[in-house]
């Protein structure tokens, strides 16, 4: 199921990056929990997809997801990761976290964290 878990993390990432908002949407459960650094918001649909649209335009592109901590149960997993990615032509690299639940047979995410990491001094 780990494995499984990364791959609807990466099929997420990938419709981020190429602007698909069905797939996105297919992929979440409403309302949804996101934090990162506008703060904390519970999100339903109408307003999850105008915030996807606000980010029409701009290039996002994934360059690697590493050091994945997964906890899972019958209908629910937990998982943590580093990304690389560089968004609009500028580097960043997170700590994320998501919170995948099964529906009706079918894993949506429920939750998502973002939070930059700092810049470790050489």
């Amino acid at each position: 199921m780990k494995t499984e878990m990364i791959k609807l993390e990466q099929k997420y990432w990938d419709a981020m990056t190429s602007q698909d908002y069905e797939t996105v949407k297919n992929l979440t459960k409403f309302p949804c929990i996101v934090a990162g650094k506008q703060g904390v918001m519970s999100v339903d649909e109408p307003t999850y997809k105008k915030m996807f649209e606000q980010g029409s335009g701009k290039k996002m592109k994934v360059k690697s997801i590493s050091d994945e901590q997964i906890e899972t149960g019958n209908d629910h997993a937990l998982i943590a990761y580093l990304i690389e990615l560089d968004y609009d032509g500028k580097a960043m690299k997170c700590a994320c976290t998501s919170t995948w639940i099964k529906e009706n047979k079918k894993w949506l995410c429920a939750m998502h964290t973002e939070s930059d990491l700092e810049k470790k001094e050489k």
